[in-house]
């Protein structure tokens, strides 16, 4: 996207990702000043298609696809057999096709699992993570720049629910903009096709917006409490330990699903041993992924996972902790080079 020498780049998933294109605290401030543009097409993209393709996707994921009418989407978990994550995805339905995008880490497992359980000569689907590209514009002025590139009114945008979509073009090229909550800020996803999403972020960018990579986003990410996939949460993980029900993930009205059992056992049962849960440390610097959790009786009670230092609230994490470990209380954090006390928080971080 940029040849600045300043551009860092991570691999993920087999993937080039940009992490920065130079100053992570400027690309994380545009969050609350204006809006950053952040290219999110390392996630993976099916699209579902046909009279069955609803049905194929209410049988899959732990959400009721069947109850979107085009135009509405919703979030959701795919899992195993054994009612495990194999995939955190966003359901965006269409007239007639549904679009399913998932987490560059997940994507592979979700794609055996659809070729696993969906027959195509009954819903037939394909992979659009090529063909089709993600823009995301997040911020306190990210209506206002997706007004001013798609013509699309902001109080237009402002009122599309979570993860509600419309159909547009810009300069020829037709787009689907999505609002999406996935920070907790304004912020929405622009689907266009591969050859179009260059000059649709060159508009982004001098309408304002802010270019930024993969470091800024986690900063904002873990500030919201969304776990992400190959980090928080993977193929051990049950989805109410991953506070999948506060992300209305969840419907407990819907037909069966892979998994379901697990998950109603779970729900009438009343609580998972161990969930996701928000520590702060009281310097700047974050206790590092990995470090292990220990109350104050000596016992382990669990283990971090995210770990990032915010310029609003310090160094701070997302922890897989036991159901008895509540907020307010106070752990050590311990690793192979030090230690430090954390505070225990719900999720997402107040403030």
């Amino acid at each position: 996207m940029s040849s600045s020498s300043a551009v860092a780049k991570q691999e993920i998933a087999g993937q080039d990702v940009v992490v920065a294109y130079g100053d992570v605290g400027a690309e994380y401030a545009a969050l609350r000043s204006g809006a950053l543009v952040i290219d999110r097409s390392h996630r993976g993209r099916m699209r579902f298609l046909g009279e069955k393709a609803g049905d194929a996707l209410t049988g899959l994921t732990t959400n009721d696809v069947l109850a979107l009418h085009p135009g509405q989407g919703q979030y959701a978990a795919v899992l195993s057999a054994k009612g495990r994550i194999v995939a955190d995805v966003r359901v965006f339905a269409s007239a007639g096709s549904y679009l399913v995008d998932a987490p560059a880490r997940a994507f592979p497992g979700f794609a055996a699992l659809i070729k696993k359980y969906v027959n195509p000569r009954v819903s037939g689907y394909r992979d659009d993570s090529h063909p089709i590209r993600d823009l995301g514009v997040f911020g306190v002025e990210a209506p206002r720049i997706v007004s001013r590139l798609t013509g699309i009114a902001e109080e237009a945008l402002r009122a599309l629910s979570e993860y509600a979509h419309t159909e547009t073009h810009i300069d020829g090229a037709p787009v689907t903009v999505a609002r999406t909550p996935d920070i907790g800020v304004d912020g929405f996803d622009l689907f266009v096709a591969m050859d179009a999403i260059e000059r649709i972020r060159e508009r982004a960018l001098a309408a304002g917006g802010t270019p930024a990579g993969l470091a800024a986003w986690e900063i904002a990410r873990v500030e919201a409490g969304r776990p992400e996939w190959g980090i928080d949460m993977d193929d051990s993980t049950i989805p109410q330990e991953a506070n999948f029900d506060d992300l209305n993930a969840i419907s407990y009205t819907k037909g069966c699903y892979i998994g379901q059992e697990v998950v109603a056992r779970v729900h009438f049962r009343g609580h998972v041993n161990r969930h996701l849960r928000g520590i702060r440390a009281a310097s700047s610097e974050p206790v590092p992924s990995g470090a292990q959790l220990i109350d104050d009786n000596g016992n382990h009670v669990g283990e971090v996972r995210s770990a990032v230092s915010s310029p609003r609230l310090g160094g701070i994490g997302i922890a897989m902790l036991r159901r008895e470990i509540t907020p307010g209380m106070t752990l050590t954090a311990k690793w192979e080079q030090g230690e430090q006390r954390v505070d225990v928080t719900l999720l997402p971080f107040p403030g």
